[in-house]
């Protein structure tokens, strides 16, 4: 609103009738200036978790961009999955019957008989 308005009058008598800070229109223009810092990373992380089909997590992720060259935090790369909503896939456990030699009687190796008299 006070962007539309900045042509026709003055700044400080619109930032006052408004009841707003220079300080803050200042620094939120400054914000809307800047672009996200992980907008890229955003997408090199999406596209290699789409790649290997949500099976990557972060450590794996992590891994691959560094392997591409990208000095990167596992934390960060947590983070903005996080963010993303990006879940990796968790392996089931698979099932094992084996159970060996149920109910083998061990040999009598002493062969003595303990009876009492």
């Amino acid at each position: 609103m006070v962007k539309e308005l900045k042509a026709e009058f003055n700044l400080s008598c619109l930032l006052k009738a408004i009841g707003l800070p220079k300080s803050v229109y200042y620094y939120h223009r400054k914000r809307l200036a800047v672009d996200e810092p992980n907008e890229g990373l955003k997408a090199q992380i999406q596209d290699l978790y789409h790649q290997h089909k949500g099976r990557y997590g972060y450590r794996r992720i992590t891994l691959a961009l560094r392997s591409s060259g990208a000095l990167i935090n596992h934390k960060r790369v947590q983070r903005l999955m996080n963010e993303l909503g990006l879940k990796s896939k968790v392996r089931p456990k698979r099932y094992r019957s084996y159970k060996g030699h149920v109910g083998r009687i061990a040999p009598n190796l002493v062969n003595r008989d303990f009876m009492a008299n």
